[in-house]
């Protein structure tokens, strides 16, 4: 098997993350930080085995609790435009979470999960067969 090589970036290209194969896991996120973090009414992070991605280029690091526990999320984010391209979190620690959007790939594998549905937007309709916890799923 041929092993797929995708390449997440900011905005303006100067902060890339280098993801190489398929992620472990895709999820939709609702907490109300994504909504922030996105300007959208959630975000779609696709989690990576660190040993998989290769980071590039300077980064701003926001670092913020986790809603209802001491867990802890590290944005990484471009100082020049701004754009969040990639996180680590407490839960992951294998992991690196880039955000699907960065990869501007229209064909990228939907989330197999949905969490902190209790701040989903009323209006916002995943397709059923995607579980969706109220709070955060390990």
């Amino acid at each position: 098997m041929v092993s797929r090589t995708r390449v997440a970036r900011c905005a303006c290209g100067g902060v890339t993350a280098t993801a190489e194969g398929e992620p472990d896991i895709v999820v939709a996120c609702h907490c109300t930080q994504c909504q922030r973090r996105t300007g959208g009414p959630f975000g779609v992070g696709a989690y990576f085995q660190r040993s998989a991605v290769t980071l590039a280029g300077a980064t701003k690091i926001f670092v913020r609790a986790v809603e209802g526990s001491e867990r802890t999320i590290a944005n990484h984010f471009c100082p020049d435009c701004g754009s969040t391209v990639y996180w680590t979190l407490d839960l992951r620690p294998q992991h690196i979470g880039i955000a699907v959007g960065s990869f501007t790939d229209p064909a990228f594998k939907q989330p197999t999960r949905a969490v902190w549905a209790q701040h989903r937007h009323d209006w916002v309709a995943l397709p059923a067969d995607i579980p969706s916890f109220p709070k955060a799923a390990s």
